[in-house]
């Protein structure tokens, strides 16, 4: 950053409310920023940040969905202090919840934001001792009373919450030398340099969104160009439109993005498309689905798009964003495997009548030594082979935030042959002959849909208790193909109005999208009885999965089979 321009464009707002302009092509209202005006403002932060002993301190940055997040963000870089990124409190239902799980468990002091946020956490931690700056509307310091300071490698630059259970929040240490290798790493794979244009709609506090949206063009000194979530979620082509009015050159998301693109679309809005800037697709932060692909290029090619230009990749928050890429420019790599050599753990070719899926590599490694791993035995294993992905380099945190535990397990681990100390993903692939990753599933059981990582038992817990006439709650995936969250709820038929079961499954449609952002699972009302426990109680959701494919559930509601068609092995 210290070598971009000051006059240059940093960023671009789009959708961005209290903006002087709009954006001609979609009517969104849009604001920008500049890389002196982003420097003043941040040292506006530091200086303040400074001036409440928030130095080496944590910092809450709710999500303010515009300059000031990018601002105070490096405010607290400036400062010397710890980043915390989280939701905004005005989203509501879970993402308050998560916010307050993510501000206990990091013990902030500080918090920086705009006035409208910073009054709802006022209110949500009124009698604390956590001071919260409304930055829109302060007096801010003179910039030049920032002092500045430097930072050792070692330094903690941010937690990153990873997505999972709402209560049970935890956080990823990134340091300053995280921060520069995953930067690098992500520029070596996407060939991104100053002249690239870096766009898109994820949350920046979401890791592809922060790291990959948000850092790299202030990394490469190019220009960035945001859109609020919400904007994309309420209408998927306000994304398409953006790339075509920036001439947006690197954009991406999760999966299931193309696909409600792909959905929305209609036969005059694509005409009215022109997207031959985009070269680099990033799909990443979910299973990469052949499909999806296929459809989405299909469906946009007369608008330029061009098949070459997907780019799957793989990543995590504890590698500081990326592990593994393809190639710019190259077509994604795809290979056909015999589905019952994949449950023994082998890619092979599908023979002749046999069950086959097909599988989408997520490229090679980029500033990381990946191994696959036999997760029992830690014994590497060689190519074709299925086991955990276990990952090494300078861009792999150093742990957990207040996790020891936790941290020696997953990155402290070492193989039979004492070779360490490595990440331990906690997902299941192989590598073919040429080095090519494919993510096969989940070591252990979670729910991913929609690109929303979820523990079941939140789900679970959640569903129960919305009704007294609810018993056991069981709540699994289709497996990596198609991750279509299915709630099997018991119901106690004791006192059951007639024709009371279809409002009930609507209820429960209603909470899951409400609290947990799925709009769309399969909710099946099942007896007493039907789902699997250990002798301790313990759920057997493995084996309600098996009996979903088996067609060994017969629910209450709806009355209709569910297919097995529908439900791709994991």
């Amino acid at each position: 950053m210290e070598a971009a321009d000051p006059s240059r464009e940093a960023f671009s707002f789009v959708g961005a409310e209290s903006t002087p302009s709009r954006d001609e092509g979609s009517g969104s209202p849009v604001r920008t920023l500049t890389y002196g005006e982003l420097d003043r403002q941040a040292r506006q932060l530091a200086a303040w940040l400074q001036s409440q002993g928030g130095a080496a301190q944590r910092v809450l940055l709710p999500n303010c969905e515009g300059p000031l997040q990018i601002a105070a963000l490096l405010g607290c870089f400036y400062a010397g202090a710890t980043a915390v990124p989280c939701p905004s409190p005005l989203d509501g239902g879970r993402n308050v919840r998560r916010l307050t799980a993510i501000a206990k468990d990091a013990d902030v002091s500080l918090a920086l934001a705009d006035s409208a946020v910073a009054a709802e956490l006022s209110r949500l931690f009124a009698g604390s001792d956590l001071v919260c700056l409304a930055a829109d509307r302060a007096a801010l310091p003179d910039p030049e009373d920032w002092r500045p300071t430097v930072a050792a490698d070692e330094d903690i630059a941010l937690i990153q919450y990873t997505s999972g259970s709402v209560t049970q929040v935890k956080g990823v240490l990134i340091s300053q030398r995280n921060l520069l290798a995953g930067q690098e790493a992500i520029t070596r794979a996407l060939g991104t340099d100053e002249h690239s244009v870096i766009g898109g709609w994820l949350p920046p506090y979401h890791d592809m969104g922060l790291v990959g949206q948000l850092l790299h063009p202030l990394h490469l000194g190019a220009r960035g160009v945001l859109m609020p979530a919400a904007t994309f979620a309420a209408r998927p082509l306000s994304w398409l439109r953006m790339i075509e009015r920036y001439g947006v050159t690197v954009s991406g998301g999760p999966d299931y993005a193309y696909d409600m693109c792909v959905r929305a679309a209609t036969d005059e809005e694509v005409e009215r498309l022109g997207l031959s800037s985009w070269q680099v697709a990033v799909n990443g932060a979910e299973p990469v689905r052949e499909p999806t692909m296929a459809a989405f290029a299909e469906r946009f090619a007369p608008a330029g798009f061009r098949p070459e230009t997907f780019y799957p990749a793989y990543g995590l928050a504890e590698a500081t964003l990326l592990v593994t890429g393809g190639s710019p420019g190259r077509l994604p790599v795809e290979r056909a495997v015999d589905s019952i050599a994949l449950a023994a753990g082998r890619l092979a070719a599908p023979r002749g009548g046999t069950l086959s899926r097909t599988l989408v590599g997520v490229g090679r490694p980029y500033g990381v030594e990946l191994r696959i791993v036999d997760p029992e035995t830690r014994q590497v294993l060689e190519p074709g082979r299925v086991g955990e992905i276990w990952i090494r380099g300078e861009s792999v945190a150093p742990g957990y935030w207040r996790r020891r535990a936790e941290t020696e397990e997953s990155f402290g681990a070492v193989t039979s042959a004492h070779d360490g100390s490595f990440l331990r993903s906690g997902d299941l692939g192989a590598v073919d002959d040429h080095g090519e990753l494919f993510v096969i599933g989940r070591l252990k059981e979670g729910v991913v849909v929609n690109g929303v990582d979820v523990a079941p038992e939140d789900i679970e817990t959640s569903v129960q208790g919305l009704n007294p006439k609810f018993g056991v709650t069981a709540a699994v995936t289709t497996g990596p193909e198609r991750d279509r969250l299915i709630v099997i709820q018991e119901v106690r038929e004791n006192g059951l109005l007639d024709g009371e079961l279809p409002s009930l499954a609507e209820a429960v449609q209603t909470h899951l999208d409400g609290e947990f952002g799925i709009p769309d699972a399969v909710i099946l009302l099942v007896r007493q009885g039907v789902v699997r426990r250990t002798t301790s109680g313990k759920l057997q959701r493995s084996a309600m999965r098996g009996l979903l494919r088996s067609g060994g559930i017969r629910p209450l509601y709806p009355q209709v089979p569910v297919f097995q068609a529908d439900l791709s092995p994991s």
